[in-house]
């Protein structure tokens, strides 16, 4: 099955060397792999949040959709986007705000980490904490949500935000779902193994430790002059150098192949010069990206490029968001109105409609089932170790009656499977009227 992976980025900066080699290269890699559907966005709603500079935040915005798409980002294969662009997302973010409980915002880490230190300097424990500071956990869900991700790279620090999203999906599809989900349950991706750049002191590469190594800003210059700051030890020229916990070594690995690993770290206990070797770490890794700096600097001069680019991502987006807020906002009610005589048949019609249902039994394993309109059995499951792949089989079979030949499920007692295969049919078919009423009405 496909599994979507969704990335978004907050546009308040400028991107550096540290996040392609953390981020952005591994996630462009990730993209190309079989059985993925990617997402990648710029959060540019997130960034209101921590930015109320306009120029910093258009700048940005700018930026960091120039840099995804000079490292290489295929838009015909994934969907890249602005956040801002899927209206869809706010109102989605509105429904999960109504089922969202403040306790559980109350123990967001952002917002306990912005009241602690408020008490810390004995101020008012909400003191300059903003709602956009302490519901965008729900905003974030709706990023997530808005596509049904199956995935989400994220860092330590986020895991917390996926398990809300969960928890939120949970409650509306019990609200609302009648039997069946809307939301599938995400999963954090946290790569232990994620590479993380040393900046030039040493430490983790931060704009605010002011470590970085710029990637595509100031060109080529800029890059080798970033390097030839790069701390090293006092040994001269000729002196056999310590490899061994050097971070210059460690940028190094981060470009080389095996073999340019083993020569470097063999020159240098041979004596190679500090210099040298920060002069060959700068062609290495200009050998990489300095292709990627000239469509970087093309782009940029032509905004509008990017733009066209980035509408044809939000179209392909709303193009999966919009039926599915369609779909929400009749869940709870906001619908249009219908003659009387219209309404009753379409309520007739959805009682005499198969039903699934979907359960955890006391062995802790889900299932789900297709009942006929009059209560009879006409699909089982198998056990299933996630609820998530029980909603997604449902959600699957309710589209492609087709998909019954590969589901793990079994006939009813009794029931034959053209039985089962019409009331897949009919439930397909009900979904693609109800489709069309709404483009209608």
């Amino acid at each position: 099955m496909t599994q979507r992976v969704l990335t978004g980025i907050t546009t308040t900066g400028i991107l550096h060397l540290g996040n392609y080699v953390g981020a952005l290269r591994p996630a462009i890699a990730a993209s190309r792999e079989a059985g993925v559907e990617s997402f990648f966005f710029m959060a540019d709603y997130h960034a209101l949040i921590k930015c109320d500079e306009p120029e910093r935040i258009e700048r940005s915005r700018l930026q960091i959709a120039a840099t995804w798409l000079a490292a290489g980002l295929d838009t015909e294969r994934v969907v890249f986007y602005r956040q801002s662009d899927i209206p869809e997302i706010p109102e989605l973010t509105w429904l999960l705000t109504c089922v969202t409980s403040k306790g559980q915002m109350n123990r967001a880490h952002a917002y306990k980490g912005a009241v602690d230190a408020n008490l810390a300097a004995g101020e008012d424990a909400d003191a300059g904490i903003t709602m956009g500071l302490y519901s965008y956990p729900i905003l974030m869900a709706a990023d997530i949500l808005m596509f049904n991700a199956h995935r989400v790279p994220v860092g330590k620090d986020q895991v917390q935000h996926i398990e809300m999203c969960r928890d939120v999906a949970q409650r509306f599809n019990h609200l609302f779902g009648r039997g069946s989900g809307f939301f599938v349950l995400p999963e954090a991706q946290v790569d232990a193994e994620m590479e993380l750049l040393p900046g030039l002191d040493g430490r983790k590469m931060s704009k605010s430790y002011d470590n970085v190594i710029p990637l595509f800003e100031g060109g080529a210059r800029a890059l080798k002059d970033a390097i030839a700051r790069i701390v090293t030890d006092s040994r001269l020229p000729g002196e056999p150098k310590e490899t061994e916990g050097s971070h210059l070594v460690s940028i190094y690995d981060a470009f080389a192949t095996p073999a340019q690993r083993e020569a470097f770290r063999a020159e240098l206990r041979a004596g190679l010069a500090w210099g040298e070797a920060k002069q060959r770490l700068f062609e290495l890794i200009d050998a990489e990206i300095g292709p990627m700096r000239e469509r970087y600097d093309s782009l940029m001069a032509n905004p509008e490029r990017i733009e066209e680019i980035l509408q044809q991502g939000a179209t392909k987006a709303r193009a999966i968001a919009a039926p599915l807020l369609a779909q929400l906002r009749e869940a709870v009610g906001l619908r249009r109105f219908q003659p009387l005589k219209a309404a009753v048949q379409e309520a007739k019609l959805k009682a005499a409609l198969p039903v699934f249902k979907q359960y955890r039994e006391a062995d802790g394993k889900f299932y789900f089932k297709l009942n006929s309109a009059e209560g009879q059995v006409l699909l089982q499951s198998q056990g299933l170790e996630q609820g998530r792949e029980a909603g997604q089989w449902v959600v699957r079979l309710k589209r492609e009656p087709a998909a019954l030949a590969e589901a793990p499920v079994q006939l009813g007692e009794g029931v034959s499977a053209a039985a089962v295969a019409e009331a897949l049919s009919a439930l397909a078919a009900a979904e693609l009227a109800a489709e069309a009423a709404k483009q209608k009405a």
